[in-house]
């Protein structure tokens, strides 16, 4: 994916360097049979899909900008596996700054985020349209279209200037923070968390506060993260059962990466202009406070909660104020706000919908409601960690 990226960038052709990448995988099937894996196969990789790339774009000189791209790939491809010298802009990352090039404004919001992260994150469909709240083959068509719009207005993927980066932030922050979701919480798979995500999604917050200190938001992302990935390890027990915050060993809390990112939420907020990323880290925070002395400011994560549907309204932030609001005033005021949520068409398979409404019935007194909810929610699938929880507590209602 990291081939692709880049070449998306040489090229400014989507279509093309995603043509290119799949025929540089395919000559390779023939030429390694033949002679064997090369040393370093990501370069022979980069180096072919380059060389595809001139073909692709020689055949297709149509304007003088494609043009342009040809003779810069030209140079390359007769580089070999040379370093990429070609004009970078004012992000030195690669990865941060494809995020940059890929929320591009002609596409709408949604488009820019998904197309990112299929094309530069590498996510599958499948998780992208997790993300969205879709279907699968729905998320699949807005990509594709996305694509379509692009190729027909001739939308050309050039790195951004300096004064261009502040009208992409949100597309960027939002991809950013939906690569670290799918790793916090695996969607699918043996784990519970996908560590690789996670380190690249922080990886690339470091970077993005870096660049633009200024930006109150990408402080909140970063300590959204930090104090999210401190408690990783905590979060299952020695033979992988999940466990809950309140309940988890705090010697395995990463002590370092709470103080740091309490400090990057703390520097955010002194500039007064909240955001939802600061929101979420400052309800995080007090769930870490509340983890560490035994006593959770629910009334107050409740009225955060309430201040987030305010200024981000969306039936995920609802479905945790409802929650929040069922231990700040008790689980029947939390089922009051919770089940018109359970018409919400967005939010009909959404596991966690489900799982929280069977802890709110359970809580409530009505244990056989709280079964179907709870085998509602493991209908729709996840992975293995939390489909284990949910038999548990499905089997303590039986």
């Amino acid at each position: 994916m990291t081939v692709l990226a880049t070449l998306v960038r040489q090229a400014g052709d989507l279509q093309v360097a995603e043509d290119a990448v799949q025929d540089a995988f395919a000559a390779a099937l023939v030429a390694w049979r033949r002679d064997g894996v090369p040393r370093n196969p990501a370069a022979w990789i980069t180096v072919a899909a380059r060389r595809k790339a001139v073909d692709r774009l020689r055949r297709d000189r149509a304007t003088a900008e494609r043009a342009a791209r040809l003779a810069e790939l030209r140079r390359l491809a007769d580089q070999g596996d040379a370093e990429d010298t070609s004009a970078r802009g004012p992000i030195e990352d690669d990865r941060l700054r494809l995020v940059f090039t890929a929320c591009h404004p002609a596409l709408d919001l949604s488009a820019q985020i998904a197309l990112t992260l299929r094309v530069v994150a590498g996510l599958t469909t499948a998780e992208i349209a997790r993300a969205f709240l879709v279907a699968e083959p729905t998320m699949a068509k807005r990509i594709v279209r996305a694509k379509h719009k692009i190729a027909a207005a001739r939308i050309g993927y050039r790195v951004p200037e300096a004064a261009d980066l502040p009208e992409r932030l949100r597309g960027v922050l939002r991809v950013v923070y939906l690569i670290f979701n799918e790793g916090y919480t695996a969607g699918e798979g043996d784990d519970l968390v996908r560590a690789d995500l996670c380190a690249e999604a922080i990886r690339l917050g470091r970077l993005l506060r870096e660049l633009m200190p200024a930006e109150p938001e990408s402080g909140g992302l970063l300590a959204l993260m930090l104090l999210h990935d401190a408690r990783r390890a905590a979060r299952v027990d020695a033979v992988g059962d999940w466990v809950a915050l309140t309940e988890q060993d705090r010697s395995g809390w990463d002590g370092e990466r709470i103080e740091e990112g309490l400090a990057v939420l703390v520097a955010a907020l002194r500039t007064r202009r909240p955001g939802p990323y600061q929101l979420q880290a400052a309800i995080t925070a007090l769930h870490v406070r509340g983890a560490g002395t035994g006593i959770t400011d629910w009334p107050q994560i409740a009225a955060l909660y309430a201040r987030l549907a305010d200024l981000e309204p969306g039936p995920v932030v609802a479905l945790n104020h409802a929650a929040a609001v069922g231990f700040a005033q008790g689980p029947h005021e939390g089922l009051r706000l919770l089940r018109p949520l359970l018409d919400d068409p967005l939010l009909r398979d959404y596991r966690p919908l489900h799982a929280t409404h069977g802890d709110l019935l359970r809580r409530a007194g009505d244990p056989d409601a709280a079964a179907r909810a709870f085998e509602r929610a493991l209908a729709l699938g996840g992975n293995a960690v939390e489909r284990a929880e949910l038999e548990r507590r499905l089997h303590r209602m039986r």
